[in-house]
């Protein structure tokens, strides 16, 4: 009697030398990953510690979030939104808003923005996943564009001045965030949350689908999964969690801008995505960084140039930040087509075997 192989393949796992064998194989590649990420949260703990400015990690942390759930679209799903922006942006203005002018812990500024990312990203993904390809990212960023500009006429946003002051307040009323060390460890367990449920995600029977429609939706459907409906929420949960990104940002840079729902905003969550390594959890983590390195310590490093080689030209580069992520995206297109963390997973796997 023929048997599904799935089952003959946990059989032949769970049995026989080559079954151990393949189970140690499994078991080293699960704890290869693990591992890094322990070092990397070990070392995120130690960073204050270290001298790093707690401010700009978790500028770097919010927006390797950001990557991290545009990448559950794009990596997993196979949905290309020009629009993300409008989650990140409009979820930062609505919790600054809620926390300077409603009086609201941060707590709850947090979870306001990100509700309002989901019913953004409700209301753009039921509108746009009724197409697909060019179509579907038209949409949008036609939709996301709207946002920009009501945001630019709103009075509640501060129009091009952006909403300044935003207070960072008590967290649950009682642990005050105004101190840089206290804000950044709570910030990164809420961001630690946020990376883990995503990684729960994508290895969970939603993820599989999710990869399912990915590679091939008309087989998906054929299966009997309403693909619009999976699509949908992998659009709502991408959504969210951009907003609590964004919503985190504000809260710790006490500031929101007209550039977080500009279209160069969503351009720039694509290159992070890109860079890093397009369908890996830790690829936009290594984009994020690379990116927003660049942008804040490419004067720093040109002026080291300028100093070390006499080349004046170097002391410019701060002033090409633009030119610098556009020539390092080139590169990373045609030489590292699979990111930073993508080629690096290859390499290691051409080692292994």
């Amino acid at each position: 009697m023929d048997m599904p192989s799935g089952k003959i393949d946990n059989t032949m796992a769970g049995a026989g030398p080559d079954g151990r064998a393949a189970g140690r194989e499994g078991g080293a590649r699960r704890w290869v990953p693990l591992s890094m990420y322990g070092l990397l949260l070990l070392a995120l703990v130690l960073a204050p510690v270290a001298g790093a400015y707690p401010v700009f990690v978790l500028k770097v942390l919010c927006f390797a979030l950001f990557a991290c759930a545009f990448n559950l679209l794009i990596g997993y799903t196979g949905l290309l939104s020009f629009g993300h922006a409008a989650f990140f942006g409009g979820a930062g203005y609505v919790a600054g808003h809620a926390m300077k002018e409603w009086g609201v812990t941060p707590e709850v500024g947090l979870l306001l923005g990100t509700g309002a990312g989901a019913v953004l990203g409700y209301v753009v993904g039921a509108l746009a996943i009724r197409r697909q390809g060019i179509y579907f990212s038209m949409i949008t960023l036609a939709l996301a564009q709207m946002l920009f500009f009501l945001c630019l006429q709103a009075p509640f946003t501060g129009g091009e001045d952006g909403l300044q002051g935003i207070p960072r307040g008590d967290l649950f009323g009682v642990v005050p965030l105004s101190d840089d060390m206290t804000l950044y460890y709570v910030a990164l367990v809420i961001l630690v949350a946020a990376f883990a449920l995503i990684v729960r995600t994508v290895h969970s029977p939603f993820g599989q689908i999710l990869k399912a429609i990915k590679e091939n939706e008309p087989r998906a459907i054929s299966l009997g999964y309403d693909t619009d409906r999976f699509k949908l929420t992998a659009f709502v949960i991408s959504a969210a969690l951009s907003g609590l990104a964004g919503s985190i940002k504000a809260l710790v840079l006490g500031f929101e801008t007209l550039t977080d729902v500009h279209w160069s905003m969503s351009g720039m969550v694509i290159l992070m995505t890109l860079v890093g390594g397009l369908g890996t959890l830790s690829g936009p983590l290594v984009g994020a960084f690379v990116i927003v390195a660049l942008e804040n310590k490419l004067g720093d490093i040109g002026s080291f140039l300028a100093r070390t080689t006499g080349v004046e030209w170097f002391g410019s580069l701060g002033e090409s930040v633009s030119m610098v992520t556009g020539i390092i995206f080139v590169i990373c297109v045609l030489t590292f087509r699979r990111g930073i963390m993508g080629e690096l997973q290859a390499l290691w796997e051409r080692m292994r075997r």
